[in-house]
């Protein structure tokens, strides 16, 4: 049987965070899609990668455009790291992260149409693409995520992917929001990567150049490369189509959140 694109007890966690469908003016006007309808469409496209335009209307979720614009407005009002937040509560609040190791590693993806925050790859014949970088727990769920231009080195991108975990709630005391460990392959290796990490009161495992056997770098990294595989199920994701950073940012905060729902299922 096939799974349903938007499960109830997700639906239940997203409803009460989206801002209220746009009312018809005073002078009348067709009614607003539901939330739910919406969200149904953008998540088809996002799974299956059929262009906007193509959103079949026999779906009930209106025009294909009728969802991009709606996936840009819940965008800019930054409900996709709210909802993130509150599944990783909800997780920590049932002893379902492991704080006691993170991984962080990198995704290149190509930019077919090119546009903001793209850049020139250099192992593609300078052909512009975007990164996607990555740092999850111990058990692979994804705790935050950055998109920066595909010829941006993932070094100096480290601290800025650290501070994009959240706060997490969910158990007495302050939020927590850094791991005790976190392993990068030997693309991190340098004194300022190992320096941001002290800083944030975090043990660096990062691999060094000329020194660590490369038999021994997927001991732990091997999870973080595994949930980058779950993002490449949603075939938006694997060639970036939009020509707006912020949609394409949307998209991905948007699989992140449905990985982080069904790891939650997956290990309680």
């Amino acid at each position: 049987m096939a799974q349903a694109l938007l499960p109830d007890d997700l639906w239940l966690v997203i409803d009460p965070l989206l801002p209220a469908p746009p009312q018809p003016g005073p002078k009348g006007g067709r009614p607003a899609i539901g939330n739910r309808e919406t969200l149904t469409g953008i998540l088809f496209v996002l799974k299956s990668g059929i262009p906007w335009e193509m959103l079949p209307r026999e779906m009930g979720c209106g025009s294909g455009m009728t969802c991009w614009r709606r996936l840009r407005d819940w965008q800019a009002a930054g409900v996709w790291r709210r909802v993130h937040a509150v599944l990783l509560a909800r997780m920590h609040g049932a002893g379902l992260i492991d704080w006691s190791r993170a991984a962080v590693d990198s995704c290149s993806v190509r930019a077919k149409r090119g546009g903001l925050g793209t850049g020139p790859s250099p192992v593609d014949r300078g052909k512009a693409g975007i990164k996607r970088h990555l740092v999850v727990d111990g058990h692979g769920t994804p705790l935050g995520l950055t998109l920066t231009p595909v010829n941006r080195n993932d070094g100096p991108e480290l601290g800025a992917l650290l501070d994009a975990v959240p706060p997490v709630r969910g158990r007495r005391g302050r939020p927590r929001r850094r791991p005790d460990k976190v392993h990068g392959d030997k693309g991190y290796d340098a004194r300022r990567c190992r320096d941001e990490c002290r800083q944030r009161g975090i043990t660096p495992r990062i691999a060094r150049r000329g020194i660590e056997p490369r038999d021994r770098l997927g001991r732990h990294r091997w999870k973080v490369e595994r949930t980058h595989a779950w993002f490449g199920g949603y075939r938006r994701l694997v060639i970036r189509y939009e020509r707006r950073d912020d949609i394409h940012l949307g998209l991905n905060l948007l699989a992140m959140c449905l990985i982080t729902f069904r790891q939650g299922k997956r290990l309680c």
